[in-house]
């Protein structure tokens, strides 16, 4: 008898296979000892026979109904109006019936556990198993190396396995790119998962990772310095025990390399504001032409922030010939003459134009520009490849002009450098096996079109990245509050879900709705979560995320599996060895 068998044996039986019961769902009759028993969430297993070999199947209880037939009789209800209850059919008459969704299948050919498929329905009475760690571990014992845990089963006690492989060819490569999403409302644990699904991909060295991060929160998390809370993730720590390089870059270590990116900053700045010039067609002809006549005075990039750059662009707006650009009628030129004589250039050089330039300055210690970052990133030939952090929060940008719409435009640039190096790489036969993290997507790829058209080249050059990079080796991980706020293009490409609580009502629901597509069992499910901050104190918060698509050994007939994740980090590391000093934990 095979170790498994055993196993299954000594699990705790809580009910039989019943009627009616189809291949794509199972009808449970819950057996007596188990009816007060928790079983929604549960992970449960049968054992089958199918073409003269074992089968195992897993799956998740989605739902236990009640059923009194006597109860259900109108002269029984009656009596029971007045009697509240009849001893001979109340409770004794009941039968509880759960319904299981099943997510995997494994055949046991002569000891080794192969992916099948439930190609018949077994006979009622089969019995259901409750699954534990044992009975995983062993089915799953081929892949333990590959074995990553994010928590366990949903409001139970088995560690739900998952595994994310890297995007090359390999023991432990998918062979090919995919896109991840994370979406949840503030608090409800998505920012930690995808933490620790960094962490996962950080396990490999030949693998490089990015992170865009608008906020700062990556950034802190890494140098050690994040905010403290219920679970803070010693990143650091865990990033130095991996052995993978780590590199964080704030905006002041950025230099900006293009004219195009110039004359919209500019544009976007309070220096033609201040001339009397407002945000519209003639700022914008007035910016770009600056540029031009710049270009043809030989002023390069790197010395727009020297006094002499920014003289021969104060001389250039002085003449008639350039104003003719942006302001057609003589009327508008002898105002616009009027406010340009009188103003400081001193003060406009020392406000309004340094803190541009500054942003295209080469000489700043240890800065560098986005060409040599994704250079670095993308360099095959290093034996650990690096962990970037972009950096792009306005606490990073002192003594720079930097805002949302500026934060876009380097975004921008970030986005086209990955494109191209992805397209470069490609035609010399190489996979560029790297990972991509966004934060806070939802304002970066909206649904809505954007108002401002900056916002909207970046939106659709993430759509266009995210349609053809995959097949390059690069792969993305969107992290969004909201799941009908990110653009339809860009759901649609994602392989990987992880939906955590705050997605349960109106729009949020239906678009999920869509993605569960008619496992509304799944569904009502995830609608159970509940808000972590609702629980008495933070050492009962449970983190639940529903999960969809090829992420787990248990989910490969594509079914949603639920798990909460873990809340504590030091469950987390021992769980996937990732050891780290005792001490770390003293703050935590």
């Amino acid at each position: 008898m095979s170790k498994l068998n055993q196993l299954v044996d000594k699990a705790e039986r809580i009910g039989v296979i019943g009627s009616p019961s189809s291949t794509a769902e199972l009808a449970l009759d819950i057996m007596a000892g188990s009816v007060n028993k928790k079983l929604v969430g549960e992970l449960a297993l049968f054992r089958y026979m199918q073409d003269s070999l074992f089968h195992y199947s897993l799956g998740q209880i989605t739902e236990v109904t009640l059923r009194n037939v006597w109860h259900e009789d109108p002269t029984m209800r009656s009596l029971i109006r007045h009697r509240g209850k009849v001893d001979a059919v109340s409770e004794r008459q009941d039968t509880h019936q759960g319904e299981m969704i099943v997510s995997a299948v494994f055949s046991d050919n002569h000891g080794g556990y192969r992916p099948s498929i439930l190609g018949t329905v077994p006979a009622t009475g089969t019995s259901i198993y409750l699954a534990d760690d044992e009975v995983l571990d062993e089915l799953l014992s081929p892949y333990k190396d590959q074995i990553y845990y994010l928590g366990h089963v949903y409001g139970s006690k088995p560690k739900l396995p998952l595994w994310f492989k890297h995007f090359d060819r390999g023991a432990d490569g998918a062979g090919e790119a995919y896109h991840l999403g994370i979406f949840g409302k503030t608090g409800s644990g998505k920012s930690v998962l995808a933490k620790m699904i960094m962490m996962a991909y950080a396990r490999y060295k030949q693998m490089g990772i990015l992170v865009i991060d608008p906020q700062g929160e990556f950034a802190q998390d890494v140098s050690g310095t994040g905010a403290l809370g219920s679970f803070k993730l010693p990143v650091k720590d865990i990033l130095i025990t991996l052995d993978k390089p780590v590199k964080t870059l704030g905006v002041q270590d950025l230099i900006l390399d293009r004219w195009d990116l110039f004359s919209q900053i500019l544009y976007e700045s309070g220096f033609f504001e201040q001339l009397t010039i407002p945000k519209g067609e003639n700022r914008e002809l007035a910016s770009n032409k600056l540029v031009d006549e710049l270009k043809k005075k030989k002023v390069t990039l790197e010395s727009l922030h020297t006094k002499q750059s920014f003289d021969v662009a104060w001389q250039l707006l002085g003449q008639d010939t350039v104003q003719k650009i942006f302001y057609r009628t003589q009327s508008s030129r002898e105002r616009f003459q009027s406010v340009y004589e009188v103003a400081d250039s001193n003060e406009f050089y020392q406000s309004y134009w340094l803190p541009v330039a500054q942003l295209f300055r080469r000489d700043r210690p240890g800065a560098r520009t986005i060409e040599s970052v994704l250079t670095d990133l993308f360099d095959l030939k290093k034996q650990k490849r690096p962990l970037i952090i972009v950096d792009l929060s306005a606490e990073k940008a002192s003594g720079l002009f930097w805002n949302e719409t500026i934060q876009a435009l380097v975004i921008k640039r970030l986005l086209e450098g990955i494109r191209y190096s992805a397209e470069r790489t490609y035609a010399q036969k190489q996979n560029l096996n790297t990972l991509v993290i966004m934060d806070e997507a939802h304002r970066l790829a909206p649904a809505e079109n954007p108002s401002n058209d900056y916002e909207r080249q970046v939106r659709n050059i993430y759509i266009d990245a995210v349609r053809t990079t995959r097949k390059y080796g690069v792969g993305w991980m969107f992290i969004s509050q909201t799941l009908s706020s990110l653009h339809r293009e860009i759901v649609q490409q994602l392989r990987i879900f992880f939906f955590g609580f705050g997605l349960g009502m109106g729009t949020e629901l239906q678009a999920l709705g869509n993605l569960v597509g008619g496992r509304s069992k799944a569904l009502e499910l995830y609608k159970l979560f509940r808000d972590p901050h609702s629980s008495f104190d933070v050492a009962s918060r449970e983190y639940s995320f529903m999960t969809i698509g090829p992420v787990s050994p248990l989910s490969f007939s594509g079914t949603p599996l639920f798990l909460n994740a873990f809340n504590k980090a030091e469950d987390f590391m021992q769980e996937n060895n990732l050891i780290v000093q005792k001490q770390l934990f003293k703050n935590i």
